[in-house]
């Protein structure tokens, strides 16, 4: 048995030993006959063997089977960048590797050397696709004398047909193509002839797939403009106006057979799963837990309308504060006046213990939301309030009309992380007040800007302004009015710990606000990144900037880590400026801070 085990020993010892061996690649070697080192570094790059290597996969039977692969690959290569007379070798030690016997592969490979001789850049003698539709582009660099990588040519033929396709010719394609490479005279020769098709109208939209969504309400929703001529930008609307809902997990809209003039279209969905259940969690050291949860059908009568209950539970933890209560449900129905014209409607219930005021609220209202362009999208609704509240100044019963408009204008690169661009969101709510509350009008915009510097660093600034107009301060619903301080405004300084000062120990919220947010973002890693900041906010008891108000400032430093739906942030800040705060402040989230 001892002698038997030795045995094995050495056995599995040699075989761990001449693995490596099997397996080895000693080198692999690029030759390019050029002094252009970027070319030559997109030719190594471009390498299946480059990438074999990389990967591990050096068995000298996968390395011979990539070798054979890289000639087309390689030559392919070339040809996209205009170079049609090349020569491509691949010496496996020092055989070339197209005339290794496929059956009698070696059983060890060494030293590949892949040898290119790029030859000239060839040019084009002829560049034509024909005919154009009136206004088409056609790529930069496609004309006679100038270089002429293959890929140029497919670009041209891509301008052809969607320029024919977007004049409503939706079966456009090449007819014809000589494309003839010239070796005497180092050119290429392109004569591409295009067939537009008929000019043709959008026919009915028919469901051909199985969803719990009825086939009135997709055809509804998608919006496609039958009777109208056809636009391929028109098909991209109609399928993402499907997707928007949330009620599919895929859709196609697929151009089906030409009768006559007029072009049928399918629509080919799969739903999803309809209810959906989610939760989150908010963090800070001085305000406490915040939880939410809620609760979403996505089709709960057939027509993708969206039904979603939300609830939410504030200040967790704390000693100061009491705990905030928030209940709210909204339906959502999509296409009710047109494709991009959707009604809602919702109810709400707020308990709410502030550092100024305690209110309980209930409001219900209905309205539409609009959704202009990818960019911008409006809402308006008209709802009814109750509150009843406390604040320094007693108790108070208010009922208002509200009357709510919402702009929002968003050219964000990323929305959960951007590096460059801006959003603006602005909010208009007059007000009617019964029996012996105010009327008057809140105010408040949101400017937010980013611009990367490089590749790891980014700069965010951002901009809040509030006003609230004809009701008297102390006559206006106290949510109504403005404070200043915590995560969302002014980080370091505790939550909207800065008010107007009333005189005699009482406060309350202001009726402007001015705030003031700048952040410098740098990437230390892929995943993981440090923020520096600085926030400012102002409060005043009068409708608009006066000077007369308080300004109060904080600053910090943060921690972000990368995660697929958006960075989790960890910030510590301190206050810098005015007498509302001492000691740090600790926040943690999922996002940016704006």
């Amino acid at each position: 048995m001892t002698v038997y085990r030795s045995m094995c020993a050495v056995f599995c010892m040699g075989l761990l030993a001449a693995a490596p061996q099997a397996r080895a690649l000693d080198d692999l070697q690029f030759r390019v006959d050029t002094a252009d080192e970027d070319f030559t570094a997109r030719l190594k790059d471009a390498s299946l063997l480059r990438a074999a290597k990389s990967e591990g996969r050096v068995l000298p039977e996968d390395l011979m089977a990539t070798a054979l692969a890289d000639y087309r690959r390689l030559t392919e290569y070339l040809y996209s960048e205009g170079y049609y007379g090349g020569t491509v070798n691949i010496r496996v030690d020092g055989t070339e590797a197209a005339a290794i016997p496929v059956l009698s592969p070696p059983s060890r490979i060494g030293i590949i050397v892949v040898e290119i001789d790029p030859g000239p850049l060839y040019r084009f003698s002829r560049a034509q696709v024909a005919p154009l539709a009136e206004g088409t582009e056609m790529p930069e660099g496609f004309r006679e004398g100038e270089p002429a990588p293959a890929t140029l040519v497919g670009d041209a033929v891509d301008a052809a047909v969607t320029g024919w396709r977007e004049a409503g010719h939706a079966k456009a394609e090449p007819v014809s193509e000589k494309v003839t490479a010239n070796h005497s005279s180092d050119t290429l020769s392109a004569d591409v002839r295009i067939g537009p098709g008929p000019r043709l109208r959008f026919g009915r939209l028919e469901v051909t797939t199985p969803s719990a969504v009825r086939a009135a309400a997709i055809r509804r929703i998608a919006g496609l403009p039958r009777g109208e001529v056809f636009h391929p930008d028109e098909v991209a609307r109609s399928a993402e106006r499907l997707r928007r809902t949330e009620a599919f997990s895929s859709v196609q809209l697929v151009e089906g057979e030409a009768v006559g003039d007029v072009l049928e279209m399918e629509a080919r969905v799969a739903d999803r799963k309809p209810r959906r259940i989610g939760a989150g969690a908010e963090l800070s050291s001085l305000d406490g837990v915040t939880l939410s949860g809620f609760w979403l059908h996505r089709n709960i009568a057939g027509g993708a309308e969206r039904l979603r209950f939300d609830a939410e539970v504030r200040n967790i933890g704390t000693v100061t504060e009491d705990i905030d209560y928030l209940l709210r449900a909204r339906l959502d129905v999509p296409a009710a006046i047109g494709p991009d014209t959707h009604f809602f409607t919702f109810g709400e219930y707020l308990l709410e213990v502030e550092p100024a005021y305690e209110s309980e609220r209930f409001e219900f209202g209905v309205g539409l939301s609009r959704i202009w362009s990818e960019e911008l999208t409006t809402e308006l609704y008209v709802g009814y309030l109750e509150a009843d509240t406390k604040t320094d100044l007693g108790e108070q019963y208010f009922q208002l009309v509200p009357l709510h408009g919402t702009l929002v204008y968003d050219r964000r690169d990323d929305p959960l992380n951007p590096k460059n661009g801006y959003y603006v969101s602005v909010e208009a709510t007059p007000y009617l007040g019964l029996g012996d509350s105010d009327s008057g009008a809140r105010l408040f915009g949101d400017l937010r800007g980013f611009k990367s510097l490089g590749t790891r660093n980014v700069v965010a600034g951002r901009l809040q302004m509030g006003s609230v107009l004809g009701s008297e301060i102390d006559n206006t619903l106290p949510e109504l009015l403005f404070a200043s301080g915590g995560g969302g405004t002014v980080r370091g300084q505790p939550y909207k710990s800065l008010d107007v000062d009333l005189g005699g120990g009482d406060r309350s919220g202001g009726r402007s606000f001015v705030g003031l947010s700048a952040e410098l973002r740098t990437s230390i890693t892929e995943n993981i990144g440090i923020v520096a900041f600085a926030d400012a906010g102002y409060i005043g008891a009068e409708s608009s900037y006066d000077g007369n108000g308080d300004w109060h400032s904080g600053a910090g430093l943060g921690l972000r880590y990368n995660t697929g739906i958006g960075p989790i942030r960890f910030d510590v800040a301190m206050p810098t400026g005015g007498d509302t705060g001492d000691g740090v402040q600790i926040y943690i989230g999922i996002g940016q801070a704006f």
